[in-house]
């Protein structure tokens, strides 16, 4: 059965959601593909850019290439997550900086709540699912607490920073921005816009093409072999990414970037320890708030299951 109008709106809202997550350093778009049951999809649509395409193009036409790469679908998601970078960046961005404590919150109960979502998709446990899980969370704890490093900008490391951030960014868990931010190519890189050099852009976007159609196929790939070890890794890594979205945290390193303060080192803290108003009522309401609404989410997709 195909999809109509109203489900390509709701493919175009997870987007929006998508779009907001990519905004907030530490939380990963994919993450909220997976928990809106599009992340499978996302990945396989991907996949069909390659080789094939063209051929299809010129012995079929554009319309049989649109149907192979599952257009209406990238499309509608694509345009979902540019109305939420354009219109919503500002709105978090402004959140993160005047109320950092309870937007953090809602991100961590919202992200908390998607590891049991994840989780329940494994159908069959053993030793082997539980040690990629322990080792994805591991893996990604551990990331979460790098120290930023200084970096020589070459065209070569721009393009690889380029490809390693856009494997970030589509796996649950981990951020882009905050891998970029890792391997010192996040002040260039804003420099670049900013600047408007075409050559750190066009290098880099080449990276980050690269590095999605190769990705992609290596995590489509997995997900046909072997579904339920991929499955522990990735909510081990979303599981491992709680640290970076810890609502109350100690700075301990930041450095003005572009006019802006950019935290580059922190580490978690209790809210009995926490500098300032831990705000911990709320903090818990918020929790509950992004909790809830992943099992929304999930309630929503089980009705329209059956």
């Amino acid at each position: 059965m195909g999809r109509n109008l109203k489900d390509y709106a709701i493919i175009s809202l997870k987007g929006v959601a998508m779009g907001a997550a990519d905004v907030v350093p530490g939380v990963s778009g994919g993450t909220i593909a997976f928990i809106s049951g599009i992340y499978e999809e996302l990945i396989g649509s991907i996949n069909q850019i390659n080789l094939k395409l063209l051929t299809t193009l010129k012995e079929q036409g554009i319309t049989a290439a649109w149907k192979q790469v599952n257009g209406n679908f990238l499309l509608s998601l694509l345009v979902g997550i540019g109305v939420s970078v354009l219109s919503l960046a500002k709105l978090i961005r402004h959140l993160l900086e005047t109320q950092p404590v309870l937007i953090w919150a809602f991100f961590f109960g919202l992200v908390l709540a998607s590891i049991i979502f994840v989780g329940k998709k494994i159908t069959r446990w053993y030793p082997g699912t539980i040690i990629l899980l322990i080792a994805g969370g591991v893996l990604a704890y551990f990331i979460t607490t790098l120290t930023p490093q200084e970096a020589e900008v070459t065209y070569l490391y721009v393009f690889l920073s380029g490809a390693l951030a856009i494997c970030a960014m589509i796996l649950p868990g981990i951020s882009g921005s905050f891998i970029l931010l890792l391997l010192g190519m996040y002040k260039p890189v804003l420099d670049a816009i900013h600047f408007r050099d075409l050559g750190i852009i066009t290098v880099l976007m080449g990276g980050a093409v690269i590095g999605l159609l190769s990705f992609s196929r290596l995590l489509k790939w997995l997900f046909d072999h072997y579904e339920n070890l991929t499955l522990a890794v990735l909510t081990g890594f979303i599981l491992g990414s709680l640290n970076k979205i810890w609502p109350w945290k100690e700075v301990l390193e930041s450095e003005m970037i572009n006019g802006k303060l950019k935290i580059l080192e922190e580490r978690s803290v209790l809210p009995a320890s926490y500098e300032g108003d831990p705000q911990l009522g709320m903090a818990i309401f918020f929790g509950l708030l992004g909790f809830g609404f992943i099992l929304l989410l999930e309630r929503l997709a089980d009705q329209k299951t059956n």
